[in-house]
């Protein structure tokens, strides 16, 4: 497996490409510190410009949940998992990656555009079978049928390929603001929040983020609100305030 990923990460360097990213995954069963460890030092010497750290989800009936739950299979730990998410930052980061989001990692210059254009909530239009959308507050996708897709598109009945996912009020569009920026290192700019609301964060979200704060979770620094050193380890709890 390791012998074809790299394979194909030594034929896209000869063909030109410039900008790459690799996955990392911990929590995998039978993943030590140690095999980790080795595993980011063999992605560092390879020098991508763009890395993404993932922890495992067990998706609800697929083979590996049923493995874990009738334990043939074991993950590591919480507290493994953690110390392998901290490990793996400060390896890359003493390599030269910056860590701008939670889960990702780049050299300067190489942060993903299109990513970091959703963080901010950015409209995007995307083209294609299952493809997604954000525009005018409304998020949609494209159907997973690829003969209903062909179908309507030989007979120009384009709108029938749409599914509309979501139409969001005011308080959805700022509520969804915050959820996505403090996904990053950054956080929310209190002055862009601002300029794009007519509002103030702090006193639109006060008991959430009061709350937050309070249980180190967040910390208001200068004109960003951003996640502490304890809420990276419990974003989902941070998060969840503004669902």
């Amino acid at each position: 497996m390791y012998s074809q990923f790299l394979d194909t990460y030594n034929e896209a360097r000869t063909i030109g490409f410039n900008n790459i990213n690799v996955d990392l995954m911990l929590g995998l069963p039978n993943q030590t510190l140690e095999i980790l460890k080795d595993s980011v030092s063999k992605v560092i010497k390879l020098n991508p410009e763009h890395i993404s750290v993932y922890s495992l989800i067990l998706e609800e009936g697929t083979v590996l949940q049923k493995l874990v739950e009738s334990k043939r299979q074991e993950l590591p730990s919480e507290d493994t998992e953690r110390k392998m998410y901290w490990d793996t930052k400060k390896m890359l980061e003493e390599n030269g990656y910056i860590h701008y989001e939670i889960s990702n990692f780049a050299k300067e210059g190489y942060f993903s555009r299109h990513n970091s254009d959703c963080w901010e909530q950015k409209e995007y239009i995307g083209f294609g079978l299952s493809a997604h959308s954000y525009i005018d507050r409304k998020r949609f996708s494209n159907t997973e049928d690829l003969k209903k897709y062909i179908d309507n598109i030989n007979c120009s009945n384009f709108a029938q390929n749409v599914i509309l996912c979501e139409n969001q009020n005011d308080m959805d569009v700022k509520k969804e603001y915050m959820l996505l920026g403090l996904r990053t290192l950054k956080g929310v700019c209190i002055s862009k929040y601002k300029l794009k609301f007519n509002d103030n964060p702090i006193f639109t979200f006060k008991d959430e983020l009061n709350k937050l704060i309070a249980n180190d979770l967040l910390k208001v620094d200068g004109d960003y609100i951003r996640l502490t050193s304890r809420g990276l380890d419990f974003g989902n709890i941070v998060w969840q305030e503004f669902v």
